[in-house]
């Protein structure tokens, strides 16, 4: 969806056209879902975040501005929602973790499952402003430019951040003996 059709749904939406906020929702609820379970690792906790985030959407289309990327405008609540999130519930424990691949010699999937499941306990322990900066460049494949507007803090900022988180994550999977 280009930036032109995206404006053209927003502005349908703020005139009351209902199918117009369901094409928005069609298009981001997987990626938003996607963000915020990789913030919180609970699916629940990410299904609520991905309906809180659709209703500040639909509430807030009126202060979205157009010069900017409307995926970067929802991802920002996605990421201030999911951190509100595990403020709230004070996470540090480790989660259920993901499934994993079917096919491929049991030994590797143990391997795989044992790797993300690390990977996991090791993101959980990081701080949320480095968490999501690794999550938005490392699994949701953001650019440095993009995490800079869906976070509104400057290129060097995501950077300084990206390489700390980085640098915590392999401190943790160390310790863990992961590394």
């Amino acid at each position: 969806m280009s930036k032109t059709d995206e404006k053209e749904l927003v502005d349908r939406c703020r005139n009351g056209d209902r199918r117009a906020f369901e094409a928005l929702l069609i298009k981001y609820q997987k990626p938003v879902f996607n963000a915020a379970f990789r913030m919180l690792h609970n699916a629940e906790d990410a299904k609520d975040v991905t309906q809180t985030v659709f209703l500040k959407v639909y509430e807030n289309l009126d202060k979205y501005d157009p010069a900017y990327r409307f995926f970067s405008w929802i991802y920002r609540i996605a990421m201030n929602e999911s951190i509100s999130c595990l403020t709230r519930m004070n996470r540090s424990e480790t989660l259920e973790s993901e499934p994993t691949d079917e096919g491929g010699d049991p030994e590797q999937q143990i391997r795989n499952t044992q790797l993300k499941a690390g990977l996991q306990t090791a993101l959980m322990d990081i701080k949320p402003e480095y968490r999501t900066v690794v999550v938005l460049k490392h699994f949701l494949d953001c650019s440095y430019l993009e995490i800079s507007e869906i976070l509104e803090i400057p290129e060097k900022t995501v950077k300084s951040r990206l390489y700390e988180g980085r640098q915590l994550l392999r401190e943790s999977l160390t310790r863990s003996g992961m590394r």
